[in-house]
């Protein structure tokens, strides 16, 4: 964590009133302009502000202070801290820009689909939404829900893919492992694929049933002679309704003839 200031004017003040220091190292030191810092010592600046001692917050030592004042182009330097303070996370939501805050939604249902493991405050961490948001989108009840689309948030550019994976391998642990119903169809064994029949075999299959059923009945070809039994292969059988039929050779053709009602 980079060490800074605290109170650099209270500071600024305080170096003004108890050293002699030049107006541009206290400016340096204190990342003020030099103009600040001469009316601050003109008072014109900073009057209700009360001087900040850096030596006994531990920022800066008397030996440091006294090289400055030997030397006006020495560079004040900040003392080590003691104590190393670690650098706080933020927290609450992630600052989405205004340009990209519309992907959200898409940026939520994506998650939603790919990573039902996650929790609300995992995907609000990542994407920058609410709750409410996502119970929402997830309940298909949102305002813009038909005309939402899953989108990778990653692609959007509203997470990194560091944080997706660290977000996922949490809401992953203590999880049991998936069953073969939850993993979806697996491979099948070899005796079963064995018996499998091919899909164009199947196919000349139901071709000959059909081709089998359209043929004549065996009593009425009987009844139609050698003739007829010599040329099943030609022959197709077609029901008229219900009424009554008659075969006979015409021409070398077998022709159905119906009786023509009175």
């Amino acid at each position: 964590m980079a060490q800074t200031l605290l109170m650099p004017k209270a500071t600024a003040i305080w170096l003004v009133d108890n050293t002699a220091l030049s107006f541009d190292q206290i400016a340096q030191f204190c990342k003020l302009h030099p103009l600040e810092v001469k009316a601050i010592a003109d008072g014109e600046a900073a009057q209700g502000i009360k001087g900040l001692d850096p030596i006994s917050t531990g920022q800066l030592s008397r030996d440091e202070i006294a090289r400055a004042e030997a030397n006006p182009n020495h560079k004040l330097k900040l003392s080590e801290p003691k104590v190393r303070v670690p650098e706080s996370k933020r927290r609450g939501p992630r600052y989405t820009p205004v340009s990209k805050r519309q992907d959200r939604p898409n940026a939520i249902l994506w998650l939603v689909r790919n990573h039902p493991e996650l929790k609300d405050a995992q995907i609000s961490r990542l994407v920058g939404t609410t709750k409410s948001t996502i119970e929402q989108i997830r309940e298909r009840t949102h305002w813009n829900s038909a005309n939402l689309a899953p989108m990778d948030p990653v692609t959007l550019g509203l997470c990194s893919q560091i944080d997706l994976d660290m977000e996922v391998e949490k809401a992953s642990k203590g999880r049991p492992l998936p069953t073969a119903a939850e993993l979806g169809a697996t491979l099948q064994s070899a005796q079963e694929t064995e018996r499998l029949t091919p899909s164009y075999e199947r196919e000349e299959e139901k071709e000959k049933g059909n081709r089998r059923r359209r043929r004549l009945p065996q009593a009425e070809l009987a009844a139609l002679g050698p003739e007829g039994r010599g040329r099943r292969s030609v022959l197709r059988y077609q029901r008229f309704h219900e009424k009554p039929r008659r075969y006979e050779l015409t021409g070398g053709v077998f022709c159905c003839r119906l009786p023509v009602s009175n």
